[in-house]
């Protein structure tokens, strides 16, 4: 095994998919992390599995949160409805305060099995316009977390590697796919069925469907 370890954020998407690939590309030993936080569907936690699973991790970890609870996203509250037309802003999708938790606790995972570098497939290029995506969210929390931990204060600091930050989707499924991920294994849907199968009408699902066209390959995304 690598001494070279990474804790990776892994969501069953098209782009976490990716980063697991890149990260085992690198020479890491790659322990992943998904989290049951309340999300309208269970599916992306399967398809999170499959991938963790095909790339032969050292370990899958799913922690969970209820962020449901807090609401304030259409991601988490049933109430309020997935839109399926481009809008202006930062939609109604964005989960207060995701990604910071989500790195917080892979940052503290990362301390336990002595790991330093945590990857998340953030992207500031194709993507919804969520403001903890952004690079200066990254540069600032990764400074964060070489202050609250032991293993900052003794010198030993984390790096959070964003690959795709500056890919297009298209670059990123080229990428991917040169590095052997199977698309057919990922979830990136809002409101993705029981089975897996996409909307075909969110914004990620537009997103995806963009990529796939835009990288000249066929889209294996199973839609309802």
């Amino acid at each position: 095994m690598s001494d070279k370890k990474a804790v990776i954020l892994l969501s069953g998407g098209l782009d976490s998919a990716t980063v697991v690939a890149m990260a085992r590309e690198q020479g890491y030993a790659c322990y992943t992390m998904s989290f049951d936080y309340g999300q309208r569907h269970r599916t992306e936690l399967a398809a999170a599995e499959r991938v963790a699973k095909r790339a032969g991790v050292v370990e899958h970890k799913v922690i969970g949160l209820n962020l449901n609870g807090m609401g304030g996203s259409a991601l988490t509250d049933t109430s309020i409805a997935v839109p399926e037309e481009p809008g202006e802003g930062i939609p109604v999708t964005y989960v207060p305060a995701r990604n910071m938790l989500f790195l917080s606790l892979a940052v503290g995972w990362a301390e336990v099995v002595g790991a330093r570098d945590i990857f998340i497939g953030v992207n500031a290029v194709d993507y919804s316009g969520y403001p903890d995506c952004r690079p200066e969210f990254i540069v600032a929390f990764e400074r964060v977390a070489n202050l609250a931990t032991r293993a900052g204060i003794e010198g030993f600091d984390f790096r959070i590697q964003t690959p795709l930050q500056y890919l297009s989707k298209a670059q990123i499924i080229a990428a991917g796919l040169a590095l052997g991920v199977d698309y057919a294994l990922t979830v990136s849907c809002y409101q993705a069925d029981d089975d897996g199968r996409a909307c075909g009408r969110c914004d990620s699902c537009r997103l995806r469907a963009s990529g796939f066209s835009a990288a000249g390959v066929a889209d294996p995304t199973r839609y309802y």
